[in-house]
């Protein structure tokens, strides 16, 4: 199982204001489900930020996101491991394949693989 990016998730109703703000630091809007956006890095693509009212279909926000290329292999991992699963594995209908598992400090990592 290989880490593809690791994005953190701000929990905000400043949307716009976010996009602005880090706007000034070079990141463009590359995502925007209107629960969701993601901004980028034009000259590094992988560096992220997302921005998120509140998570459309799981019970918490995420704190970040950790997309890796087998994700049903990290569920198995995370199972086996005893750690708290937040949200099940599950497929969303914005193309993703993910669950939530809390970290031993208590954040909430959204473990997504696309499909």
């Amino acid at each position: 199982m290989a880490v593809r990016r690791v994005v953190p998730n701000i929990q905000s109703e400043a949307a716009q204001e976010s996009r602005e703000f880090y706007g000034l630091l070079g990141f463009e809007e590359v995502m925007n489900h209107g629960w969701i956006m993601t901004l980028a890095s034009p000259s590094s693509p992988a560096a992220q930020i997302s921005v998120m009212t509140s998570d459309k279909s799981a019970p918490v926000t995420p704190d970040m996101s950790i997309e890796v290329d087998d994700v049903d292999a990290a569920y198995a991992v995370m199972q086996a491991s005893d750690a708290e699963i937040v949200h099940p594995l599950q497929d969303e209908e914005w193309g993703v394949r993910r669950f939530f598992v809390r970290d031993p400090s208590g954040r909430v990592v959204n473990v997504l693989g696309h499909h």
